[in-house]
């Protein structure tokens, strides 16, 4: 796959719409849904190593329809490769993952159908740099659902409204900013019409005045119902629309509850250690 290379702002696109002066889009009531529907996403007994590293350790975790799900931890706690293994980009040992009550397949074409409902959001943005930014939305709707190219660019184009960056359909991605990438890589998930989004440390890649854009759409998709699996260090958006907080330490669930009760009470050491250094920076 190839990959865009350094974002390169374009300097005859219009001015970027985020900056110092934006909104902080975590701020305010939260937004995380009142209504939640069946377990959408549930992992049972989940092993995972690397060689000799136990790098998820029994996990046990379902995920509603609807809801909006924060995982936490420090460095080394297992929370990518939890999100990796919930889109079957890592394989585990032993347990099982289901999605919408289809156990995930270990390969075959099976695994790409169900794959086709998981969204997924990187750190990097993933964008093929020799590919429009309309391109790089339309291409995995019309190769896996078979969409024609017109039906696909329309549904793109408003895609790309939605995000905010409908002006930057006809560019590639260097010639755009790393919020604008990222919000297309945004996009590019919803495109496929999936049943949940996973977003790893989806703005840890950003400059910092460019975190609050990414924020702003990710607020309006918990805003909007969809199901969320958030790997991510920005406490203000677990604040605003996370139904729950899941914090991990070693490859383990330590705990899990709603925001207020764990940034407030947390009831382990290690989450409480957690807090008090990212709490503080």
């Amino acid at each position: 796959m190839t990959e865009s290379g350094a974002a390169v702002p374009d300097v005859s696109s219009p001015a970027p719409t985020s900056g110092p002066t934006q909104p902080d889009p975590t701020e305010g009531p939260s937004v995380a849904p009142t209504h939640v529907g069946p377990p959408l996403v549930v992992l049972t007994d989940v092993e995972k190593y690397f060689g000799e590293l136990h790098v998820l350790q029994h996990i046990n975790l379902s995920i509603r329809k609807g809801e909006v799900v924060v995982v936490l931890g420090p460095s080394g706690s297992g929370k990518s490769t939890l999100c990796r293994a919930i889109n079957r980009l890592e394989g585990i040992q032993s347990g099982t993952i289901t999605i919408d009550d289809q156990v995930l397949p270990a390969e075959g074409k099976e695994l790409a159908k169900l794959r086709a409902d998981v969204g997924m959001v990187f750190q990097s943005f993933n964008l093929f740099a020799h590919k429009t930014i309309l391109q790089n939305v339309t291409l995995g709707p019309i190769k896996v659902r078979k969409m024609s190219a017109a039906e696909a660019n329309a549904k793109g184009r408003e895609l790309l409204k939605r995000v905010g960056v409908e002006n930057q359909a006809d560019k590639y991605p260097a010639q755009l900013s790393g919020g604008q990438q990222q919000r297309v890589a945004i996009a590019r998930a919803l495109a496929m019409d999936p049943k949940v989004i996973l977003f790893d440390e989806p703005t840890s890649a950003l400059d910092p005045e460019m975190v609050n854009e990414v924020l702003d759409v990710m607020v309006s998709l918990a805003r909007q119902g969809m199901t969320m699996i958030v790997v991510t260090h920005e406490m203000g958006f677990a604040h605003k629309a996370a139904n729950r907080v899941v914090f991990m330490s070693d490859g383990q669930i330590v705990e899990e509850g709603d925001p207020e009760t764990f940034f407030t009470t947390p009831k382990s050491e290690r989450a409480k250690d957690f807090l008090s250094k990212i709490l503080t920076h």
